[in-house]
């Protein structure tokens, strides 16, 4: 619950998709929604990075299960596209996503 601390993991054009669908654009909106969502669904947030790749020199994509534990547990898969600048990696967009069923068999 630091904005501050939050706002310093991200680049100032940094955007996220999350899985109600709300596309929050730049840095100001991901730490508003960031912290309004922390607010209103209590429980510990946790990302398991899976894989991390270096598509091209100076960013990373890492792909993550994250899981939100509370009175309910959501359990998700999150992609973070980073970059490195002068003052290091910097999350530049995240991506959300509840994982669907699987479709029925023919």
């Amino acid at each position: 619950m630091d904005a501050k601390a939050i706002e310093a993991l991200f680049t100032e054009d940094a955007d996220q998709l999350v899985s109600t669908g709300e596309w929050r654009k730049g840095r100001g909106e991901v730490v508003k929604g960031t912290m309004a969502s922390s607010q209103s669904s209590a429980g510990k947030r946790t990302i398991t990075v899976v894989s991390v790749r270096f598509p091209a020199s100076g960013v990373a994509i890492a792909d993550g299960r994250y899981e939100i534990a509370g009175p309910v547990t959501r359990s998700m898969w999150t992609t973070l596209v980073l970059t490195r600048g002068s003052d290091g990696w910097r999350i530049a967009a995240i991506r959300n996503m509840l994982p669907a069923p699987a479709a029925p068999s023919k």
